[in-house]
């Protein structure tokens, strides 16, 4: 209300279906209306010192017959707050243009109507899915070659009202909506600004054309679509199924079989047909197995080759998985690389010889651990499970201890080694039978 005079004002903020109000009769806003039309405006300001609440009457009619009007209010409305009504949908026939319009009421005084906003109601989706089709990644049952972006393009399939199309590469379509913001005030997203997911047709029942990405580099790839009318129903969904070749990059070690503890130098080349396409300018590397496993970006020079140094510190072997992306965003599917180690001690004794039965209760052994790999610093060891024992290796990497039987019967020693770096090695187990 007008602080001045107690006159009511006329709402604002106009909003039909979360969508901002159309005054212009030539271009109305489509809606689905099947379950009722929801309308809002403001009345008034928050800042208002007039006591409220107040009403909010909303009228809509026939752009055809201004005199079959029909007539919802929100009543204790709040001040400068969003007021919400529905118009049922027994108001509204498919395909026709209405006409609608706000006041407020308070204290039994009205203010003036709004400005008239339009709506043409479309509640019938698209009868046909779209077609589509691929200029450079056919389907059919022969393998493509990959590196450059998805030519792809999407028609109507001869359904008029079709005003775009959404896609996607899982068969999961995001929702179409609005934010509310402060006051009640709703945000409608244009589902087109998001490229990701959507493209207007070049004309209504028109066709667009695409340029996609696909989410993996290789592999059986599908894309499903789904036609939009204006008042974005959707249609069935359709898909698009092909084949994509290998485009790994290849990934190799500066020595063939390089040994554990060694930081080893790694030569990544594109795919030879990738990087003709487009020039590879990076490759993503993730490691496993190791002591700090991560995923590294490392640039490429100009002939699409790359080179990373890594340390192979995994006590059971290191592995590399490698992706390449391309100056146009293709990402290829992954390179790998992996090799094993044998960390385990090597174990001996003088008189329990491993899987034999051998000296007695209290005749005293001596075993002996041995690394196969290097840097050693010591070894650890448990007899049956007791609490387990450290010894430090000495100039040769090597450990020896004395050692006596309580009982016959039985045994196990498990033995790993830790490097100077902190490495717990692979544990192995030495069986032996006392006598």
């Amino acid at each position: 209300m007008s602080a001045a005079s107690g006159t009511p004002t006329t709402p604002t903020q106009l909003f039909n279906g979360n969508q901002s109000c159309s005054t212009d009769e030539t271009t109305p806003t489509y809606l689905w209306a099947r379950a009722g039309l929801t309308v809002m405006g403001i009345p008034g300001s928050p800042e208002s010192t007039d006591n409220g609440p107040v009403t909010v009457r909303y009228q809509v009619w026939p752009i055809t017959d201004p005199t079959r009007i029909t007539t919802v209010s929100r009543d204790h409305a709040a001040l400068g707050f969003e007021a919400t009504a529905v118009f049922p949908a027994d108001a509204f026939t498919d395909g026709q243009t209405y006409a609608w319009q706000a006041q407020m009421v308070a204290g039994g005084t009205a203010s003036d109507w709004s400005a008239e906003c339009y709506v043409t109601i479309d509640n019938t989706a698209p009868s046909k899915p779209p077609t589509i089709s691929s200029s450079n990644y056919p389907d059919n049952d022969d393998w493509n070659q990959g590196g450059e972006a998805v030519q792809v393009t999407l028609d109507a399939n001869g359904v008029d009202d079709v005003a775009g199309f959404e896609f996607s590469w899982t068969g999961d379509f995001p929702v179409i909506g609005a934010s509310i913001g402060a006051y009640g005030v709703p945000h409608f997203e244009d589902p087109y600004e998001n490229s990701k997911y959507f493209k207007r047709a070049d004309t209504l029942g028109g066709s667009a054309t695409l340029n996609l990405i696909p989410p993996r580099g290789a592999g059986v790839l599908t894309l499903w679509v789904r036609s939009l009318d204006r008042a974005y129903a959707a249609s069935a969904r359709t898909s698009y199924t092909f084949l994509v070749k290998s485009t790994a990059p290849k990934v190799t070690p500066a020595k063939p079989a390089p040994a554990f503890g060694e930081r080893t130098t790694f030569t990544l080349e594109p795919d030879p047909a990738v990087q003709a396409t487009s020039q590879v300018v990076s490759y993503s590397v993730r490691t496993t197995g190791g002591q700090s496993d991560k995923t590294i970006t490392v640039k490429a020079s100009a002939n699409g080759t790359a080179k990373v140094t890594l340390p192979l510190d995994g006590a059971y072997g290191n592995s590399l998985d490698v992706k390449s992306t391309s100056k146009n965003g293709w990402v290829s599917d992954s390179g790998w690389w992996g090799t094993s180690f044998d960390t385990t001690a090597t174990v001996s004794s003088d008189v329990y010889t491993e899987y034999e039965s051998s000296g007695g209760v209290g005749v005293p052994g001596t075993f002996t651990f041995a690394p196969k790999v290097k840097g050693v610093a010591s070894y650890t060891y448990s007899f049956n499970g007791d609490p387990e024992v450290t010894v430090k290796a000495g100039a040769h990497h090597e450990a020896r201890i004395n050692w006596s039987p309580s009982q016959n019967g039985y045994y196990y020693l498990e033995v790993y080694a830790t490097t100077w770096d902190g490495i717990q090695l692979v544990p192995c187990d030495y069986i032996f039978f006392v006598n």
